[in-house]
C-alpha cells in the first residue's frame, strides 16, 4: 500500500475515490453522499486551497482509502474531513495509516491540532436518539458505543472527545467532536 496525493487531473482515481466514499458511508450515513455525483462533488471540493487530499492505493492502483483535511485557524487547527476506507479493507490498518500520514503532513505545515466530527445519526452510541439537554456534557461523560460507531477507532489513534453538538443533524442526531494534538 502507498499513500499519495489525489490529483485533480486523474479522473480514474477521482472516480474510484468517489465510489469508495459512497460505499463506505452508504450503510450508516446514507444521507452524507446519497449519490455518486454527490460523492464526486465532495472529492472535487477537496482540491480547494487550504485542503489536503490523500489516498491509499494498492499495487494495482486501486483506491483503498481516502482522507482529507481542511485548514482552520490560520493553520493551527485542521479538520479531518473525510476519512473513508473501502468496506472490503476495513480493519486492516488502512485508516490508521491514512490518519498517521495526514498528521505528518499537518505537522510539516506547523499545525497544532487535528479534529474530527463523528456524527451519530443512527443511534450507534448512547447519545443518539435522546434529548441531550439540559446537560449535554453529562451525557457525553457516559457515552457508550452501542453498534460500531467510529469514535472508538479515533480513540485508539489518540483522539479524545472534546465536545458534542446536540441535534446537529436533527433531533437526537448529535455530532461528537474529537481532537488530538499533532505530534511534531
Amino acid at each position: 500500500m502507498r499513500i499519495i496525493d489525489l490529483s485533480p487531473n486523474d479522473e480514474n482515481l477521482i472516480r474510484q475515490t468517489a465510489e469508495l466514499l459512497f460505499d463506505a458511508f452508504n450503510e450508516h450515513w446514507p444521507d452524507a453522499w446519497p449519490t455518486i455525483d454527490d460523492a464526486l462533488g465532495e472529492v472535487r471540493e477537496s482540491f480547494a486551497e487550504g485542503r489536503i487530499s490523500r489516498i491509499a492505493v494498492d499495487d494495482d492502483g486501486s483506491v483503498l482509502g481516502w482522507i482529507g483535511a481542511i485548514k482552520m485557524y490560520n493553520g493551527n487547527v485542521w479538520e479531518l474531513h473525510p476519512l473513508a476506507v473501502s468496506p472490503k479493507t476495513q480493519g486492516r490498518g488502512v485508516g490508521r495509516a491514512l490518519v498517521e500520514d495526514l498528521e505528518a503532513r499537518i505537522a510539516a505545515l506547523d499545525g497544532q491540532t487535528l479534529w474530527v466530527g463523528t456524527d451519530d445519526e443512527n443511534n450507534l452510541t448512547s447519545l443518539g436518539g435522546v434529548d441531550l439537554y439540559p446537560n449535554p456534557l453529562e451525557h457525553l461523560s457516559k457515552i457508550e458505543n452501542l453498534r460500531g460507531h467510529p469514535y472508538e477507532f479515533y480513540q485508539k489513534l489518540g483522539f479524545v472527545i472534546v465536545g458534542v453538538a446536540p441535534d446537529a443533524n436533527g433531533f437526537g442526531k448529535p455530532d461528537i467532536y474529537m481532537a488530538r494534538r499533532v505530534k511534531k
